[in-house]
């Protein structure tokens, strides 16, 4: 051999990546839940995706796409047909830390509430209210959050997008549940926020492609049509659903009195739902004295001044309205949860520059989620675990070009193909990123038979989009879930 070659292989053999491996940990845990002791095996680290090739119709393998973190909990000596949850939050960008370490899991965050946050270095307990209990979990983190990374030499953008999360996410799912003989368990999808979206599209794809057909879908702050939260040109819509949102937050910032909660969001959701929209639609159409009207409604249902409704053409954009609240206090609320006060080195900024209800948690969840798979689940890795990440944007949605980002079409034909598909909605009054009555105008719309929408559960929470951080929603939230899934049909 030449010593050119020579040279040449050993070049190729210092460039060529490794072949990727799962690298995953078990570990073995209880929990004391109602009084009883629940032993379960945590297992935890990243599993390598592979996609199949073929070439002029010649199958050539399967070639490694990318590693995915997951973390799964199976009650020790359960039955085969013990349901599971498949968890992921949202974004597109985070990992599935929040509903993990927030909620669902065994051990949980401790990172105080609005008016009450913990200080460093925060702490991590037993959750005795976890869906453990009742149902197994895995967590999944999506391509470029947590600790899932493209393969060495991989292309992270194929996998930041609409369909190709749809088709990495489910390839994880049909993956787990293969390995560990879980076609026979009831499987419930769970996610929150853009995870909602996800969930609902998973639904479809994983019946069409794969033949896995769920039981249930967990959705926490619900968002399948982009089109009702997003304030773009032309588009009215999100103006009305956000009002009986900005009227909660008002309401907990002292705006309404004395009045109770629920008799503002029912006059909130009377004017959203009828002469709100109405007064939008019209324009200069309006009389002076209808839209003196409707300035004057809008202003006491917000919280905000009659001034400002009326050089805001009536139209309160949801930045605005986090900036403008409590400008007197010299104080912003939070978007994730209106409940959260920040302040901001400019009082009379349009927008915020921080969403107080992020930076006030933020920390927690990643003190908690480093000490913990370290510490706890026994799974070393020197990457940074990225539990809200920018580098997924910007997110492609090319498969709906010249359409609003929408999956209420796939949840529909998910729950028509399966009518035993049954859905839980969980909605937080003080949301300002996902709103409640956004949600419910979505429902509303659904297309599916009379008869299947007896298969979809509604439930609200005084909080806001993570409503699991105030104590008091986390119980309530995690009995409602566990009773959705132990009461399946």
């Amino acid at each position: 051999m030449a010593a050119s070659d020579q040279t040449s292989d050993e070049t190729r053999e210092k460039t060529t990546p490794a072949e990727p491996a799962d690298d995953l940990v078990s570990t073995h845990h209880s929990i004391a839940v109602d009084g009883t002791e629940l032993s379960y095996t945590a297992t935890t680290g990243r599993i390598v995706l592979r996609e199949e090739v073929v070439a002029d119709g010649k199958f050539e393998g399967a070639r490694p796409k990318a590693e995915v973190f997951v973390t799964s909990y199976v009650a020790d000596g359960a039955p085969g047909d013990r349901p599971v949850t498949f968890a992921f939050n949202g974004g597109p960008g985070s990992s599935s830390v929040w509903l993990h370490l927030g909620l669902l899991g065994p051990r949980r965050v401790v990172s105080g509430d609005a008016g009450a946050l913990a200080p460093p270095p925060y702490g991590l307990v037993d959750n005795p209210e976890t869906l453990l209990a009742h149902s197994d979990l895995v967590f999944i983190d999506p391509v470029s959050t947590g600790y899932s990374r493209a393969v060495e030499g991989g292309e992270a953008d194929d996998f930041h997008g609409y369909q190709r999360d749809i088709e990495s996410v489910g390839e994880v799912i049909r993956l787990w549940t293969t390995r560990n003989g879980r076609w026979m368990s009831p499987k419930y999808l769970a996610g929150e926020s853009y995870g909602t979206l996800r969930a609902a599209a998973l639904a479809e794809h994983l019946q069409t492609r794969h033949g896995l057909y769920p039981n249930g879908l967990l959705l926490i702050s619900s968002v399948l049509d982009m089109g009702t939260i997003r304030f773009t040109e032309g588009n009215d819509l999100p103006y009305a659903l956000y009002l009986p949102t900005y009227a909660a937050i008002a309401h907990h910032h002292g705006k309404h009195g004395d009045r109770p909660l629920r008799e503002v969001l029912d006059e909130a959701e009377k004017f959203a739902s009828g002469d709100y929209p109405w007064a939008l639609a019209r324009g200069a159409r309006l009389s002076a004295s209808e839209r003196a009207d409707v300035v004057r409604r809008v202003a006491e249902l917000s919280g905000l001044s009659e001034d400002y409704v009326d050089r805001a053409n009536l139209r309160i954009e949801h930045l605005r309205f986090f900036t403008e609240l409590l400008r007197d206090r010299r104080l912003t609320v939070g978007r994730m949860d209106g409940r959260f006060t920040g302040w901001e080195p400019d009082a009379a900024g349009e927008r915020f520059t921080d969403d107080p209800s992020i930076s006030g948690i933020r920390g927690a969840y990643a003190a908690a989620i480093n000490h913990y798979v370290r510490e706890e689940l026994d799974y070393v890795n020197d990457l940074p675990y990225e539990t809200l990440s920018s580098r997924v944007q910007p997110w492609s949605y090319k498969e709906f070009e010249g359409a609003s980002v929408s999956v209420v079409d796939k949840l529909g034909a998910a729950m028509r193909a399966n009518p035993h598909l049954r859905v839980h909605v969980g909605c937080g009054y003080t949301d300002g990123a996902t709103p409640y009555f956004a949600a419910e105008h979505v429902l509303a719309r659904l297309a599916i038979p009379e008869e299947l929408r007896e298969n979809i559960d509604v439930r609200y929470y005084s909080a806001g989009h993570m409503m699991y951080v105030h104590d008091e929603s986390r119980v309530q939230q995690s009995a409602d879930l566990a009773a959705f899934v132990r009461n399946r049909p």
